[in-house]
């Protein structure tokens, strides 16, 4: 009987090595067939130029894959001409939720499908390319393939100038920060198209401590409930300049924190941002700005610390909103080099260049026969035109 026992214990114990041995081969199993789809909206088509290469064309996202247990997923986002995928491409892989291509990586799509932007070829000017998202899970395991998406190609067709294509003709600018228009819709400031879902503007803004320093953008002229405050760009995922801040009044107005003068704005609805720069040219003159000082300017005098600046605005045009008075000398000079007296055009200059002058002006009859403002006092829309030669107040 005791050999009996001593073998059923051994035997009990080798059952339950077995039993141990066979636990640490159990494979955990998952699944990678859930729902593989892009969460992004899409354009309808991506106009392509070699001007915009660089700007952003789409940013594709998607929600992470359904599987049963925790563990590392790549995506892989993948391209094919054809569309039946034979002929993939990968042109990115992460394990976090997006990937992003470029105007210029879709000019390289494009070439593929020997897309031209010459209306003198044959060669077709828009074409199709297809996108689709590859997981995996671990190191090359379980696959899914999400549903194929077509992007809509379209060559601007070159015509000897450089098109400019956006969604909105101009943002309008209405508010206190904007010196020349305030809370008004009598002279809004406006961004206009000057590429393609690129608006800009050379506008005067005035810091909080002239005045509330805010302001709105709205894309219909005179319609309040058009307005985009700061939070609406922000949300848009917009990077906005840091002279801006949310007002944080009643409406979530952009305020203007940097110093008052003249800025070259810039809302950029490819790339997602808003800067201000420089005042800069909008078109082909003699010279980027023309200046003004004088008794007859509110916001200069016969000084050279604020002077009236004039940008290029057009070919061969002068132009800009500038405050006149008509009480005292109210006389002043045009200069074409800041700081510099001996650069000065006076009146009988534009009139020996066959200048027509607007009638609010004459001679002042000076000792440096300058400008006279004889209009009533306020704020005019001032244009220079060298080509049409013409002085002109709206």
């Amino acid at each position: 009987m005791k050999k009996i026992s001593i073998l059923g214990l051994f035997i009990f114990a080798l059952i339950s090595f077995n039993s141990c041995e066979t636990e640490d081969d159990v494979v955990f199993t998952t699944d990678n067939n859930g729902d593989l789809s892009f969460t992004n909206n899409f354009s309808a088509e991506y106009l392509l130029t070699p001007q915009t290469a660089a700007n952003l064309a789409e940013r594709f996202t998607w929600d992470n894959a359904d599987v049963d247990v925790p563990t590392n997923i790549t995506y892989q986002l993948q391209k094919s001409n054809s569309g039946d995928f034979t002929d993939s491409e990968t042109i990115g892989a992460t394990t976090g939720n997006e990937i992003s291509i470029t105007i210029g990586d879709m000019l390289s799509y494009a070439a593929q499908l020997g897309l031209d932007s010459d209306p003198n070829t044959p060669a077709p000017s828009t074409g199709e390319v297809h996108f689709r998202l590859r997981s995996f899970v671990g190191d090359g395991g379980l696959e899914n393939f999400g549903a194929s998406q077509v992007l809509n190609l379209v060559m601007l067709e070159v015509t000897g100038e450089e098109q400019a294509v956006c969604d909105l003709d101009q943002y309008f600018m209405v508010g206190a920060a904007v010196k020349f228009t305030g809370w008004d819709w009598a002279t809004p400031q406006k961004a206009v198209c000057t590429g393609t879902n690129i608006y800009t503007v050379n506008v005067d803004l005035r810091n909080n401590v002239d005045g509330d320093g805010n302001f709105r953008f709205f894309t219909t002229e005179t319609d309040w409930g058009s307005g985009i405050n700061y939070p609406g760009f922000i949300d848009q995922g917009y990077t906005i300049d840091p002279m801006f801040e949310d007002a944080m009044d009643g409406d979530n107005n952009f305020l203007f924190t940097g110093p008052s003068g003249k800025y070259f704005l810039t809302v950029d609805a490819l790339n997602k941002t808003i800067t201000l720069d420089d005042p800069t040219p909008q078109g082909n003159c003699d010279l980027d700005q023309m200046w003004a000082v004088g008794a007859g300017l509110t916001d200069a005098g016969w000084s050279w610390d604020t002077p009236v600046q004039l940008m290029c605005e057009g070919d061969g045009i002068y132009s800009g909103w500038v405050n006149y008075l008509a009480e005292g000398d109210a006389n002043f000079r045009f200069f074409t080099t800041a700081t510099d007296w001996g650069s000065g055009l006076n009146y009988p200059h534009f009139e020996g260049e066959g200048y027509t002058i607007d009638v609010n002006f004459e001679n002042a009859q000076d000792g440096d026969s300058n400008f006279r403002f004889i209009g009533t006092t306020g704020q005019y829309y001032t244009t220079i035109d060298t080509l049409n030669k013409t002085i002109t107040l709206e």
